[in-house]
């Protein structure tokens, strides 16, 4: 398949496509909420992969399910997942419709997702990506309740006009926010992003974060 290839900070390289391919937002969402080393994750709407990649390429070794519905960007991640070796092994790209996924239910330490953000779109590719055709947010947070285990987390990025909604499908789904960060441009800016980590059956408490600055380097990645 035709692509062009980004390298991270480690030497990981993510296959892109003029069609599948990643904004900050979703490298920004996999910063926020690195696994540990050895724990079993889940990058849902994995697109291109890079959640999964950008993990691979700050350490984690865990077995990690890509769930992604659209075939060409499940099919990019396979190929660079292939390409690189055995080290990658542990990334496992599965073309699917998260709403019904659930294989490993109930297995799971974290979840990550970078969910459509609009409710309508025209083009077929970019619609599934950027709008709720075929994922809502509904069944983004119920595929992570039941994919994770008991106090696992659920990650997700989003618009910040959004972010009651988001709050409260998420408590609806008995996932308790307990890590929010907005991103923002500059210091004086406003946001254009937020960042929202959740637990499985989890008590109320809600850590506000520092501002997370994309003037500070924030998305940058590969050699500078």
């Amino acid at each position: 398949m035709e692509h062009s290839t980004e390298i991270l900070y480690n030497k990981t390289e993510v296959y892109c496509s003029s069609v599948h391919r990643f904004g900050s937002d979703a490298l920004l969402l996999a910063r926020f909420c690195p696994p540990k080393r050895g724990q079993k994750a889940a990058d849902l709407c994995s697109g291109c992969g890079i959640v999964s990649l950008e993990w691979h390429d700050s350490g984690h070794r865990g077995p990690c399910t890509a769930l992604e519905l659209q075939p060409e960007a499940s099919a990019l991640l396979a190929e660079a997942v292939a390409a690189q070796g055995p080290e990658l092994a542990h990334i496992t790209p599965v073309r699917a419709d998260l709403r019904a996924y659930r294989e490993g239910e109930g297995s799971f330490d974290l979840c990550a997702c970078n969910p459509p953000y609009f409710t309508a779109g025209s083009n077929a590719a970019r619609a599934t990506a950027r709008h709720e055709t075929d994922c809502t947010l509904e069944d983004v947070c119920a595929c992570g309740f039941r994919l994770l285990k008991d106090g696992g987390r659920l990650a997700l990025c989003h618009r910040p006009e959004r972010l009651a909604e988001v709050l409260a499908v998420l408590r609806a789904h008995r996932l308790e926010p307990k890590r929010l960060a907005f991103v923002k441009n500059r210091a004086e800016s406003a946001p254009w992003l937020f960042l929202v980590e959740a637990q499985k059956n989890r008590k109320t408490g809600l850590k506000i974060e520092p501002d997370i600055l994309i003037a500070a380097g924030a998305a940058m990645y590969g050699k500078h």
